[in-house]
C-alpha cells in the first residue's frame, strides 16, 4: 500500500489498519487519521501522539505489559507483544533471569508508576537489563519522554512489519 493509498483510506479503513500499533489504544490512530495527509506515515503517528496530553500519554505508557510479567506468564499478550519479547529471548528466561526481571519491573513500577518500555527488537536480555537499571536513574519526566520514544521505535518496526 502506497502512502497515496494510506492517506486516502476513510477514517474506518485507517483505524482498521493500523489500530493494533500502539498496543491497546487505538485512539493514537484514530487521532491521526483526522491529521491526513501525511508525507511520512511514521512521522505523523508520533506527531498524534505529541499533540496528546500528558494524561493520554501516560495511558498510553501505562497500555504496555511488563517485560516478562504477568500478561507474558498467563499468555494474555497481544501478538505482536508476544513476538517481541520471544525476539529478545524473554520466553526463555532461566529462573535467575526471571527473577531479576521480576524485581526491577517491581521496582521500576514503584519509582514510575508505570512499566518499563524499550523496543525489545532493538536489544537481548542483557541490554533489557542493563538498560533498566540505568534508566532507574532517571527523573520521571526523563522517564516518560524516555518510554514515548521507546514506543516510536516499536511502532516504526510494527509499521515496517506491514510493507
Amino acid at each position: 500500500m502506497t502512502l497515496d493509498d494510506i492517506n486516502a483510506l476513510d477514517q474506518a479503513a485507517f483505524v482498521a489498519r493500523f489500530g493494533a500499533l500502539f498496543e491497546h489504544s487505538p485512539w493514537v490512530i484514530e487521532r491521526a487519521a483526522a491529521m491526513r495527509p501525511f508525507a511520512d506515515l511514521h512521522a505523523g503517528l508520533m506527531a498524534a501522539l505529541a499533540a496528546a496530553g500528558p494524561d493520554e500519554q501516560l495511558a498510553l505508557i501505562r497500555a504496555h505489559p511488563e517485560l516478562a510479567g504477568k500478561a507474558a506468564i498467563d499468555r494474555t499478550l497481544t501478538e505482536a507483544s508476544a513476538a517481541e519479547q520471544a525476539s529478545a529471548g524473554l520466553d526463555r528466561l532461566t529462573p535467575d533471569e526471571f527473577a531479576r526481571f521480576h524485581a526491577l519491573n517491581a521496582s521500576y513500577r514503584a519509582r514510575f508508576d508505570f512499566p518499563f518500555i524499550i523496543c525489545v527488537r532493538l536489544t537481548d536480555k542483557a541490554g533489557i537489563l542493563a538498560a533498566m537499571e540505568r534508566r532507574m536513574a532517571h527523573d520521571r519526566a526523563t522517564e516518560i519522554a524516555a518510554a514515548l520514544a521507546q514506543i516510536g521505535e516499536i511502532v516504526r518496526l510494527r509499521l515496517e512489519d506491514m510493507a
